[in-house]
Formats: C-alpha cells, sequence, structure tokens
C-alpha cells in the first residue's frame, strides 16, 4: 500500500494527522476529504466542517481550518477523484480563513471528469446552519451538503451519500459534468499537494 498517516507540525502549537496518497499520480497528496461507503454523515454544521469530522482510514472532512492553514503555507493544486475513472485537476487550490468564510480559490482545470469546479470559484462556505451563498434560500440545506455554494452547484462531494443513480436531483455526491445531477458518486477523494 502507498498511502500512509502522518503527523506534521503547521505551526508550533498545532501537531495535525494526515492521509497521505504516495500512489496517485506521482504521489504526495494530502487527502482533505473522502466519501466511499456512507458510513459517516456529512449532513453537518459550520463548526464541524471548520474544525473536521470522521476517521483518517474511512470517511473525513479534514476541516476548514487545517485546510486553510496547509494551503497558506505554500502554493497547493488540487485532484478530486471520482470512483476509479474520472478525475479533475487544478493547478491552483486555496482556502481563506473563518473570517472570510473560507472563500475557495482555485486555477486552471485539467482531467476528464469537466470543470465542475470552476463555477465555484471565490465564493464562500456553506452549511446547513451559516448561509453565505447567493440565492435567497440555503443551498446546503436543500441540496444536504456544505460546500461552496454559488446559485447553488454544479459539484458538491458533500452531499447525501446515494451510492450511484438516484431519483434525488442535486442532493448526492455530485459532480454535473461528469454524470449529472442525478448520480451520486460512489467514492470521490479530494487531496491537495504541494506545487514544486
Amino acid at each position: 500500500m502507498h498511502t500512509f498517516i502522518i503527523q506534521t507540525k503547521l505551526s508550533l502549537y498545532l501537531k495535525l494527522k494526515l492521509f497521505c496518497d504516495q500512489k496517485t499520480n506521482g504521489g504526495g497528496w494530502t487527502v482533505i476529504q473522502r466519501r466511499q461507503d456512507g458510513s459517516q454523515d456529512f449532513f453537518l454544521g459550520w463548526q464541524d466542517y471548520k474544525v473536521g469530522f470522521g476517521s483518517l482510514t474511512g470517511e473525513f472532512w479534514l476541516g476548514l481550518d487545517k485546510i486553510h492553514q496547509l494551503t497558506q503555507q505554500s502554493r497547493h493544486s488540487l485532484r478530486v477523484d471520482l470512483e476509479d475513472t474520472a478525475y479533475a485537476e487544478y493547478d491552483y487550490f486555496a482556502v481563506s480563513d473563518e473570517s472570510d468564510l473560507y472563500k475557495l480559490s482555485l486555477g486552471s482545470y485539467s482531467g476528464n471528469a469537466g470543470d465542475s469546479l470552476g463555477g465555484h470559484r471565490n465564493f464562500n462556505f456553506t452549511t446547513k446552519d451559516k448561509d453565505n451563498d447567493k440565492k435567497s434560500y440555503n443551498c446546503a440545506a436543500r441540496y444536504t451538503g456544505a460546500w461552496w455554494y454559488a446559485a447553488c452547484h454544479s459539484s458538491s462531494l458533500n452531499g447525501l451519500y446515494l451510492n450511484g443513480t438516484t431519483t434525488k436531483y442535486a442532493k448526492g455526491i455530485v459532480w454535473n459534468s461528469w454524470k449529472g445531477y442525478y448520480y451520486s458518486a460512489k467514492r470521490a477523494e479530494m487531496k491537495i499537494r504541494p506545487k514544486s
């Protein structure tokens, strides 16, 4: 196996365990989110997304504060893997701090899944209990998952785990340009890597 958990220091006071992927596209990736079996509830509030939840060896969200700190130390790229066939890479990825509502910064796209995250560039993070999107209603509450919603989304990897084709419009683990709003990915990972 080419993946492992490491402990790193982000600062003098913060130590962090991370899940590293040394197999995908040359390795060196830090996994910040994983969906694979529906064992972890992702329909959670602001505080949960801020600090993180789940298990590094199963389903998890690393935490917006940690993602911010990692992406502020150096320039990072982002890779999104969907099941075993599709991926999207962005040559720049950063998340601002809580005072800026964890705004998403994103570079150029490459891959075979389609660019379903680009439309979320420069938008703030929204959860079911903190509405920061551009719609009159809360997109996270309506579509059952926290994300960088605009009005509302072309992707949301924190939606309900629905395990493939579904009749629930846009409520699953969605990457619209890949399989549309009526398909929920059975497996998804978000991972970041420092730019060389």
